[in-house]
């Protein structure tokens, strides 16, 4: 199979150089100084240097030559960028299927992926690859496991059969949105736990965060349309446990910063990637409060996000919260 991975950040320069062992792979950059780079130098130097790039995998800053012939497109851009790679594909007029792996709720309108998808291109042979997964983890070819949701159950199933490996297996699953609420407010809840082991408040503590952060993505997802046993799977449960937990997190690291009292500002512009969990927060927040549905750990990430509370004061408003049964 020909793929076009676009996008060459962290998680797409992983799966390029994952799936170029068995498939012929270009992996576009938008940045035609960094492409020459990476043509040069035969790996990311700048966003996943030590990986080697294996022969199959063509790394191009023209947009035409990557998306010449491919029969499957693989859309690597943060959120905050798919909506533009959408609106490219459409004046491109390119109708190969494709799967995203951003994660979030759109910035301003609180749209899931697969919402933006729609707006943007309408119904199309599509769907989301997400889970527990590092990039530098992926790239080394330690055993991972992800899903790709879709819509449309057998597209699901093609791509997780053409896309597996012998150290990535690939699940399908035909709920999106569930598997897209998980890995939105997954990185919600790793700020808050990199906030309470920073502060050294102990893994009681880290224990009940995973828990009931648990129980507040399956409520949200819900009350969006997602089915409860996602959320006990990979893209849910599984999601949560490595990005709360692993010190590769981006978002745990966010957290881990802010408990220092670092200001946020200073945080993601030291970070130099993508956390998406910090624009996640308020779109998470306002969607919620629309739905009527409570967040608690998430109310308390935005007022620490914000600064209208320190990370203890709000350790302290969670822990005083009424008494109420552990299921609501």
């Amino acid at each position: 199979m020909r793929i076009a991975v676009l996008g060459a950040g962290a998680w797409g320069t992983a799966l390029a150089i994952s799936f170029a062992r068995r498939h012929a792979v270009a992996l576009w950059a938008r940045d035609p100084e960094k492409a020459m780079c990476m043509q040069t130098a035969r790996e990311n130097s700048r966003y996943l240097p030590g990986h080697a790039f294996p022969a199959s995998l063509e790394p191009t800053g023209d947009f035409e030559a990557a998306t010449a012939g491919a029969e499957l497109l693989l859309l690597a851009a943060p959120l905050a960028g798919l909506r533009s790679a959408l609106q490219s594909l459409r004046d491109a007029h390119i109708s190969a299927p494709f799967l995203w792996v951003c994660k979030g709720l759109e910035k301003g309108s609180g749209l899931l992926p697969h919402q933006v998808v729609d707006e943007v291109l309408g119904r199309r042979a599509c769907g989301v690859l997400t889970g527990p997964s590092f990039a530098d983890e992926v790239a080394r070819e330690l055993p991972t496991a992800v899903t790709i949701a879709s819509d449309d159950a057998a597209f699901a199933l093609r791509c997780a059969e053409s896309l597996h490996g012998p150290r990535l297996r690939i699940y399908a699953s035909d709920d999106v949105i569930g598997a897209e609420v998980g890995g939105a407010v997954k990185n919600v809840m790793a700020i808050a736990t990199g906030v309470c082991d920073g502060l050294g408040l102990g893994m009681n503590a880290r224990a009940a965060l995973l828990t009931r952060g648990l129980h507040e993505i399956t409520r949200f997802g819900k009350a969006l349309g997602g089915r409860a046993d996602t959320f006990m799977g990979l893209t849910g449960m599984g999601d949560l446990f490595l990005t709360c937990t692993g010190d590769l997190s981006r978002n745990r690291r966010v957290g881990l910063l802010l408990a220092t009292g670092k200001p946020l500002a200073q945080i993601t512009r030291e970070l130099g990637h993508v956390a998406e969990g910090v624009p996640a927060a308020h779109e998470v927040q306002r969607r919620a409060a629309a739905l009527g549905v409570a967040m608690p750990i998430t109310d308390w990430v935005c007022a620490v996000l914000d600064g209208t509370v320190t990370p203890i004061q709000g350790v302290s408003a969670l822990m005083e919260r009424n008494i109420g049964f552990e299921d609501k």
